[in-house]
């Protein structure tokens, strides 16, 4: 084989035992797990979730800083929105090189160690829901390292360039929390609808080295990110036109809890992230015209850190994005404001 063996990772297990969540924390995720289900499910139906933050977590301290704010416009708007902190510890690279996310760079300037980095994003997802009461959303980018993570999360997401791969889709029946299947880059909606459907299915397979049977996820769902077409021009699937299609769709699968999150970021905006209020503002309109489309949709997915734009690893401009634009802090929060208003 052409590769070095460079050091064996320790076990999830291993690291549960090291890092373990406080008995209080476990039920605080209990009931936020809880929470979250009644709106994929329906029983909700006045709330949205919010799944928002930086593209990708680069630094325990400025993360930690964005999530205190979120906790007190949490407090705010928990009639309306329930917040889950985007804690994108993977970065999935269209050529794979370049930053992978703090998994592999716990210091975004420093060579890739992983033993590290596995240490470093659970305390990052541990402290979020230790200290601000927040269990946090992550990408399934590796799904053999889902368990470093499995009882601190809330939402999982599987990415465009993942959905179709069977690994992911098998990983995902067997979790017991929402996993949004994003529409894969090339816009093909049935590859994300089999995506779905695999994930709601009960399937025998391996994993970690292990002969597992999953049960099916019911909370398994769409999320709508835009994408791209053959001249590599954005397209975006957030309007009206799109959500009732996808809504007919559902109608016609026979798949449970009919759900989409909608991404307002990426190929919906065309990586434009002040679109993201725009495009937030509009979903809400066509919710408020169709009941089809508010029972449909369960929320939003979007970028946003403490300063606006993005930067070049080693500019070192504190809460300032190293991979895609977001929002800045105060835009975020006037948004978060205007939904819940809206709502």
């Amino acid at each position: 084989m052409n590769m070095e063996f460079m050091g064996k990772l320790p076990i999830p297990k291993e690291i549960k035992e090291q890092y373990p969540v406080p008995e209080e924390a476990l039920e605080v995720k209990a009931r936020r797990d809880e929470e979250i289900a009644k709106i994929f499910d329906g029983r909700d139906k006045n709330r949205m979730v919010l799944i928002i933050g930086p593209c990708s977590a680069d630094n325990e301290v400025s993360v930690l800083d964005y999530i205190s704010r979120l906790r007190g416009v949490q407090d705010k708007v928990s009639d309306k929105l329930l917040i889950i902190p985007r804690i994108y510890t993977n970065k999935p690279r269209t050529t794979g090189s370049g930053y992978k996310g703090m998994l592999h760079y716990p210091d975004p300037t420093e060579k890739p160690n992983l033993i590290k980095g596995v240490i470093a994003i659970r305390k990052l997802h541990m402290k979020s829901l230790t200290e601000y009461g927040f269990s946090s959303a992550d990408e399934m980018l590796y799904p053999e390292n889902h368990r470093y993570l499995s009882d601190l999360l809330s939402y999982v997401a599987i990415g465009a360039r993942s959905v179709e791969n069977q690994q992911h889709r098998l990983t995902a029946s067997g979790l017991d929390i929402p996993v949004g299947m994003k529409n894969p880059t090339g816009g093909d909606m049935s590859v994300m609808m089999n995506s779905i459907y695999a994930a709601q299915h009960y399937h025998t397979f391996c994993y970690r080295g292990w002969e597992v049977r999953s049960k099916g996820n019911p909370y398994a769902h769409a999320v709508m990110r835009g994408y791209v077409d053959k001249f590599g021009q954005s397209i975006p699937n957030y309007h009206y036109e799109d959500l009732i299609a996808l809504y007919d769709t559902y109608a016609a699968s026979g798949l449970k809890n009919p759900a989409a999150v909608i991404d307002t970021n990426h190929a919906n905006s065309g990586k434009k992230y002040l679109e993201q209020i725009r495009i937030t503002k509009e979903v809400l309109h066509s919710c408020r015209y169709s009941a089809d489309v508010r029972s449909l949709i369960k929320g939003f997915m979007i970028e946003s850190y403490i300063e606006d734009g993005c930067q070049k690893i080693g500019e070192n401009i504190y809460g300032k994005s190293i991979t895609d634009p977001c929002l800045g802090w105060e835009k975020t929060e006037r948004l978060i404001y205007e939904i819940a208003d809206t709502l």
